[in-house]
């Protein structure tokens, strides 16, 4: 395990403050669930939890149903990173952080449909062209969660109401998941 040079000492309610960089790094956002373990040899692990990786084998049935039924490529997202994905290469994008910009679309927690010039990337090195997508986030209990998106690389393709409907409806689904 990499030191990080960072001490912290521990509160009179047993609280540690993790260190911003650490924090940024890691992307560790105030209300973001921690798992806490402890190993053999006696230290702390703080993990990011996250609870949509935690149903990632029901959101890749979702996406193959949904892909299938619709012959377009789906992907589900939590916060971070790629959880699911249907109707193109799962080893180029499972696990793969998503981008900085659809981190600050799903964000918003507003469903959108962008067509060609506004496609926004979906992994963070991602050079495939888009030419439509439907984005809508997995929302439980108020809080975010991630978001479903339904691709298009069709020339002149243009995502209408049904597409947004139908990532709503997936995001949903989802989100009923995780409680």
């Amino acid at each position: 395990m990499k030191a990080t040079g960072i001490v912290r000492r521990i509160d009179e309610l047993g609280r540690v403050v993790i260190p911003k960089e650490i924090r940024r790094t890691m992307k560790i956002r105030e209300g973001d669930p921690l798992e806490i373990f402890t190993d053999r040899e006696g230290e702390l692990i703080f993990k990011k939890y996250s609870p949509t990786k935690e149903i990632s084998a029901f959101a890749d049935r979702v996406a193959d149903a949904l892909s299938e039924s619709i012959g377009l490529p789906v992907i589900i997202t939590d916060k971070d990173v790629i959880v699911a994905a249907s109707g193109i290469s799962k080893k180029e994008y499972i696990d793969l952080p998503i981008s900085e910009k659809l981190e600050r679309c799903i964000d918003t927690r507003k469903a959108v449909v962008n067509k060609q010039k506004d496609t926004i990337p979906i992994k963070s090195e991602d050079s495939t062209a888009y030419t439509a997508q439907a984005i809508a986030p997995i929302l439980a209990g108020g809080d975010l969660y991630g978001s479903v998106t339904i691709l298009s690389k069709e020339l002149n393709a243009s995502f209408s109401e049904n597409e947004l409907k139908l990532a709503k409806v997936t995001a949903g689904i989802l989100g009923t998941q995780l409680f």
